[in-house]
């Protein structure tokens, strides 16, 4: 495609009460999913980074992406024909409390398009200036937080983890003031704007909002938008022209809505990632991670490690409390559902399967991470929780400790021998801790009965080296966007080099494979960046 001839197909506006209101002035907004709103012009967009996968996708090829008018048009300078802008409507629990009214801030959708493979996408600009959401706040986004949801987007993606993607990062040419910390400390930072692309952003706090405020009419144009466009398989052959979608596909839905959340968090527990702000506003209906803030890798392996400086006391969301924090959300989401059904106990049978949906889940993440999915199931499961256990007595490396595993040869010929004594024993996972010398006594004698314990069974599995290298390899990742990585990619930026970003793009396209020549991208967190802000302390506007 050469320029935007775009197929326009709004979904979201067409189907869902729109704000009869033209003026983009701040407000609550009544009986509406939407305002209509456009982008605020900037001084001076430069676009500094893209995903070539993600523009192949759209149908936008490479020299329009390096055309000046891509850079006007994803920096919500310049609008395609056909395009129509809007800022959603919804609320949310936050921190666990009713927030009210929140919607899109910052965040502005472009419209919304088919793809040439057959598929849907909408297009929104977060930083592109405010809206009848905004709240008082500027509705710009800064480069640092626009550089990490650039990067962990797509890193997410090839982890296979389901996602938003991003498109394009592009400097807006103006500064726009923040208080990193919310310390009373602000100064001007440089604006930017990322593309996001997913097929919806409808959230549960779409359906939370209406819910709260009695508009039953809202809620049903919500629920039936989001089934007939998004879950059209749970609907009979002549469902679409029905005028109405029936209980039973309510209940359909939400099942799946659930399942999606709890598989959700498994795939976060499995490659150690922390959202950092799980507001039921910040949880997607298709089961995507969305609206990537102060989120963050586990790199030493604490449960109770939280990446927001807001959520620092309280830690509700921590890592080891994320497969919960989706349980209570569910339910919160199947309370706004039940004025659409005329028996609720369907929904609160679903709001109670999550938990059993996410303990499978974990199960089986957990037994491939260890290379023993085809291993005893009850000693499977002991050697995991003693191993679950075991890795935050020490500063444990999450990501290269599970990646280590799979390097180690198993086998009783040329393998490892079981009769070494402790220290010798232990000495191939050793560089996936931060303080060896710690590893004495007591703990010392657990980490190597635990080693023996897995070795013990891995061998029963009767694997060959190679295939078990491969298949642990497959689930380990390699390379993941480690908070200092993303951090040195923003220090970089901020100086006005851009280098570091697509080099960090390719690098986490593979997050699996070996990439000989970036193994500097694999090793333990720098001493530096222990206590850096960015790389340990995050805000909600970083």
């Amino acid at each position: 495609m050469k320029g935007f001839d775009f197929t326009t197909d709004h979904w979201y506006v067409n189907d869902v009460p729109g704000d009869p209101e033209q003026r983009n002035v701040r407000r609550q907004v009544s009986g509406a999913g939407w305002s209509p709103v456009e982008p605020t012009a900037t001084g001076g967009p430069t676009l500094i980074a893209h995903s070539p996968e993600v523009a192949a996708q759209l149908g936008i090829d490479e020299d329009t992406v390096t055309s000046d008018q891509f850079a006007r048009v994803f920096s919500g300078n310049e609008l395609v024909d056909g395009m129509q802008p809007h800022a959603m409507n919804y609320g949310g629990h936050q921190f666990g409390n009713w927030a009210g009214q929140l919607g899109d801030g910052r965040a502005i959708a472009l419209g919304e398009i088919s793809t040439p493979d057959g598929g849907h996408a909408v297009l929104q600009l977060k930083g592109a200036g405010p809206t009848p959401y905004s709240r008082g706040a500027d509705g710009r986004a800064v480069l640092r937080s626009s550089v990490r949801e650039f990067l962990c987007s797509e890193a997410m993606h090839h982890l296979g983890v389901p996602t938003t993607r991003a498109l394009s990062l592009t400097l807006t040419g103006d500064d726009v003031m923040r208080d990193m910390l919310y310390d009373g400390h602000p100064a001007n930072e440089q604006g930017a704007v990322v593309c996001r692309v997913a097929p919806s952003f409808v959230r549960f706090g779409h359906f939370e909002l209406p819910a709260s405020r009695g508009e039953i009419d809202l809620l049903r144009s919500l629920a039936e938008h989001t089934i007939r466009r998004h879950f059209p398989h749970l609907l009979a052959a002549d469902g679409p022209d029905n005028p109405s979608v029936p209980d039973e596909a309510i209940v359909a839905w939400f099942q799946e809505v659930s399942d999606g959340t709890a598989d959700l968090m498994v795939d976060w527990m499995r490659v150690g990632f922390v959202h950092g702000v799980m507001n039921t506003d910040n949880l997607s209906i298709l089961g995507l991670t969305i609206d990537y803030g102060p989120y963050g890798w586990l790199e030493d392996f604490d449960p109770g490690w939280t990446p927001n400086t807001t959520d620092a006391g309280g830690k509700r969301y921590r890592y080891g409390n994320q497969p919960q924090i989706g349980h209570w959300n569910i339910s919160r989401l199947g309370g706004a559902l039940h004025s659409l059904t005329q028996d609720s106990e369907p929904l609160q049978a679903i709001v109670d399967s999550y938990s059993e949906r996410f303990a499978q889940g974990w199960d089986r993440a957990l037994a491939n991470k260890l290379g023993l999915a085809d291993a005893d199931v009850v000693r499977r499961r002991e050697i995991a929780a003693e191993l679950l256990d075991l890795l935050p007595l020490t500063e444990t490396d999450m990501t290269i400790f599970f990646r280590t595993l799979g390097d180690i040869e198993v086998s009783e010929v040329g393998g490892v021998d079981l009769s070494a004594d402790d220290s010798t024993l232990i000495e191939p996972l050793i560089g996936s801790y931060y303080s060896p010398a710690e590893l004495t006594g007591e703990l010392l004698e657990r980490t190597a009965t635990w080693f023996r314990s897995y070795i013990e069974l891995s061998r029963t599995a009767h694997q060959t080296a190679d295939a078990r290298r491969s298949q642990m390899h497959a689930v380990n990742p390699k390379y993941v966007l480690r908070n200092y990585l993303a951090q040195l990619a923003i220090d970089k930026a901020e100086a006005g080099s851009y280098d570091m970003i697509p080099e960090l793009l390719e690098l986490l396209r593979h997050p699996y494979d070996e990439q000989p020549g970036r193994e500097q991208y694999a090793t333990l967190r720098p001493d530096w960046a222990r206590t850096r802000v960015g790389c340990s302390m995050l805000s909600c506007s970083s």
